[in-house]
């Protein structure tokens, strides 16, 4: 199948190419990693249904990697849903969903719960206050053996995910995407959360059946008196 390439942009961190193909599905490539794709969004919005449907009160969210917009456009379906923080490295993938080159980004970052911060998503995290969040979603790479840079394989080291635990309320969610099984993810996460909990997403591409992952760490509700409670 051929590729017209719609949009490149050359960032500090390499090439970032969003391409079409004959049928008129939208592919998003870093450095020539696929990134995500309009074909096949499931996974993408189970992302966010998780926090949806594990939580009572998913008020206010961190979602690290836009990419295409579709995990935070689903957590905006939800009236629940007060304030969505979404931090994206790469500004080229933000500039193409606000002017309308993916054509449903500008009423996703339209909405007034949606903060775009065009930041690593570790800034992010550690300039976010102790205790405020509800849930931090990572889908940054293709999961901890699909990076898309070297660098990134901290995001899933139990440093930083203890650093977004720290980050939530009690109760509070960190979840990660990930298209391969890790049980070294499953036991970062139960290293700062207190569990580490695989989700499987099965998924076809093309003809092909696929399985891809969520991996879930829940912070306790005792937790108010680690990471104290505070005004939503």
């Amino acid at each position: 199948m051929t590729h017209e390439t719609v949009a490149r942009a050359t960032t500090p961190r390499g090439e970032v190419v969003l391409r079409r193909d004959e049928s008129g599905v939208l592919e998003l490539r870093v450095n020539g990693v696929f990134v995500m794709d309009t074909a096949r969004t499931s996974t993408e919005e189970a992302l966010a249904e998780l926090a949806l449907d594990r939580l009572a009160t998913p008020a206010r969210l961190l979602v690290g990697g836009l990419g295409l917009g579709y995990t935070v456009r689903r957590l905006l379906a939800d009236r629940r849903v007060r304030e969505i923080v979404a931090s994206e490295i790469e500004p080229p993938v933000v500039d193409w969903l606000r002017d309308g080159t993916v054509p449903h980004g500008p009423a996703v970052l339209a909405d007034p719960r949606v903060r775009v911060e065009v930041a690593d998503v570790r800034d992010v995290v550690a300039a976010t206050p102790i205790g405020t969040l509800d849930a931090v979603l990572l889908d940054v790479d293709n999961g901890p053996d699909g990076l898309v840079h070297d660098g990134n394989a901290s995001l899933y080291d139990p440093d930083f995910l203890a650093a977004c635990a720290s980050r939530l309320r009690p109760g509070g969610i960190v979840a990660v995407w990930s298209s391969t099984r890790s049980p070294a993810l499953a036991a970062a996460l139960r290293a700062a959360t207190g569990s580490g909990e695989r989700i499987p997403c099965p998924v076809l591409l093309g003809s092909r059946s696929e399985e891809y992952s969520l991996y879930l760490g829940t912070v306790p509700p005792t937790a108010a008196d680690s990471v104290g409670e505070h005004e939503r």
